[in-house]
């Protein structure tokens, strides 16, 4: 079988990548990454040289490169996707233009072409907030952000191409990833390196709100049983039911790494902030799904990982006026713990 994933240099695509070359050896990638911030070809170094494995620098919004490079694939997986809620708030340009656009130029390539399944990677937030009980798949989507809307968007043009054109697609809509290669920008990789260097954390609101939590790892096994075993036309929720606030977490972090709670701040809460992520998973496990890794024995191997792995993260830390910007932001603290 070969391979297309799109947005491969990124941290949950890279980690499917490597998933995929250790358990399917006969199987050929693709990675087509047009390397915008969050994309690093240092996350694929110990694959670079598999000669089962390709990369192409390219933009999915690009329908020559798309059509060239699909002749050759028999499926797609679309991890390609600009992911950062508060960048979107700031500036939903290219969210729109990637999450929308870039899924469209995928869809009509697959429209035009034999390929045998293309899986849209989403994400809980097009679901929004929930105060009890757990959305499933038939639930109404109601996003809260544009980074959100954007990806509903892309879910809601997907499901249309199966209904008017029967192209076999199918949507995975997973909890919040966490584990290596993860951009420093996002809560526990930017709270667990701001920790190692001594830095205050920043934490929106009452740090009440509640994510679940799935290792990624995990998470590139449930999307392997959708890539085999999943049903044209379907979506499957991926979660791995480790519901917590991101204030007790924040606790988790700190306590691994033996701080102090007074490291962290309060600060002004992100607007359209959602209160609770939770996922009914029962279609996904009917596939065989459970997650294998623990959550607090993940959450300790990705502390370690970022640990003994200072250079990956420094470097991005360096060079990145973006990220400091961001950090800047959300330096404008109101109270501590």
């Amino acid at each position: 079988m070969k391979l297309l994933v799109t947005g491969g240099a990124g941290f949950i695509g890279s980690n499917f990548i490597r998933y995929i070359l250790g358990r399917y050896p006969e199987y050929k990638i693709i990675n087509l990454d047009k390397l915008t911030y969050c994309g690093n070809l240092e996350n694929l170094r110990d694959v670079q040289n598999n000669t089962n494995y390709k990369f192409i620098k390219g933009d999915i919004c690009d329908s020559k490169i798309v059509q060239v490079i699909i002749k050759d694939c028999d499926v797609i997986i679309n991890f390609a996707a600009s992911t950062h809620v508060d960048r979107s708030i700031l500036n939903s340009t290219d969210f729109v233009k990637t999450n929308f656009y870039g899924v469209f130029i995928l869809l009509e390539a697959v429209r035009k072409s034999k390929i045998s399944r293309f899986i849209q990677i989403s994400t809980d937030e097009v679901y929004g907030s929930i105060k009890r009980g757990s959305f499933n798949e038939d639930s109404i989507l109601s996003p809260s952000s544009p980074y959100a809307a954007s990806k509903a968007s892309a879910d809601l043009l997907t499901l249309s191409y199966y209904a008017t054109y029967k192209c076999p697609i199918i949507i995975a809509r997973s909890t919040n990833n966490f584990g290596p290669y993860q951009y420093p920008e996002k809560l526990i990789p930017l709270f667990i390196t701001s920790t190692l260097d001594g830095g205050i954390l920043p934490l929106y609101g009452n740090g009440l709100n509640i994510r679940d939590w799935i290792y990624v790892k995990d998470n590139c096994r449930a999307i392997d049983l959708v890539l085999h075993n999943g049903k044209i036309g379907e979506i499957y929720n991926i979660g791995a039911g480790n519901e917590i606030t991101n204030l007790a977490l924040t606790k988790l972090i700190l306590k691994d790494l033996n701080k102090p709670n007074s490291l962290v701040r309060f600060v002004k809460d992100r607007a359209g902030h959602d209160k609770r992520y939770s996922l009914k998973t029962d279609k996904i496990r009917a596939l065989g799904f459970e997650p294998i890794y623990r959550f607090k024995e993940a959450l300790h191997q990705t502390i370690t990982w970022y640990r003994q792995n200072r250079l990956w993260w420094e470097k991005i830390k360096k060079r990145s006026k973006e990220f400091k910007s961001y950090y800047n932001r959300q330096y404008n603290t109101t109270r501590c713990i």
